[in-house]
């Protein structure tokens, strides 16, 4: 998993309340089991027409919003079902950041465990913020993880929380397996006494 320390990049607006997963990767496209390829789907019914052109008002189509890494989303950001192609596909898309005043808590988790920053803040500081997004190209933020930073267009700064250690294993690219690789010297260690202790099992 990448490290993710500080990210600059264009904020798309998406003032909807409840976007759920089946919204952000349709079930359709869930036969597969590689993170890969997933992101050319995101949003699909949004995106996308009837007769599988493109749809012009759908944010992430506009021009200045093509290229967004952060999306500033309306409450209860990836509700629904638990299926984890949902951040599969945002990453895969290239977006790397998302603000909202709340989160689905399985979709919340699955994000850090996929290198993505999701931030809480309140509904002020998201009005704020949706306000800078909507600026099209001009609506660039930074986000600096080890500040708890977010850096609107006109300079502004508002903080956000994060546990602690969700915070560094995203600073330090760990995912679970990265995690468990951490601590290879101690496994190897236990393991070589249980086959002095217990040559039977070995």
């Amino acid at each position: 998993m990448e490290k993710f320390t500080k990210l600059t990049g264009v904020a798309a607006p998406m003032p909807i309340r409840n976007i759920d997963t089946d919204m952000i990767i349709p079930k359709q496209f869930l036969k597969t089991i590689k993170r890969e390829g997933l992101g050319k789907n995101l949003f699909d019914e949004m995106r996308f027409l009837d007769d599988g052109s493109e749809n012009p008002d759908f944010v992430l189509n506009k021009p200045a919003y093509r290229k967004a890494s952060i999306i500033v989303a309306g409450d209860n950001f990836g509700c629904g079902s638990s299926r984890e192609h949902a951040p599969w596909a945002l990453n895969d898309f290239g977006i790397k950041v998302i603000i909202s005043t709340s989160f689905a808590d399985i979709f919340y988790n699955n994000s850090f465990k996929n290198g993505m920053l999701p931030i809480k803040v309140d509904e002020q500081t998201l009005a704020k913020l949706m306000d800078d997004a909507e600026r099209g190209s001009n609506a660039t933020l930074t986000i600096d993880l080890q500040a708890q930073t977010i850096e609107g267009p006109d300079g502004g700064v508002v903080n956000f929380e994060i546990d602690p250690f969700r915070k560094q294993c995203l600073l330090e690219g760990l995912d679970d397996i990265g995690l468990t690789m951490k601590k290879s010297a101690k496994i190897d260690d236990y393991e070589q006494k249980q086959k002095t202790l217990q040559p039977w099992l070995a």
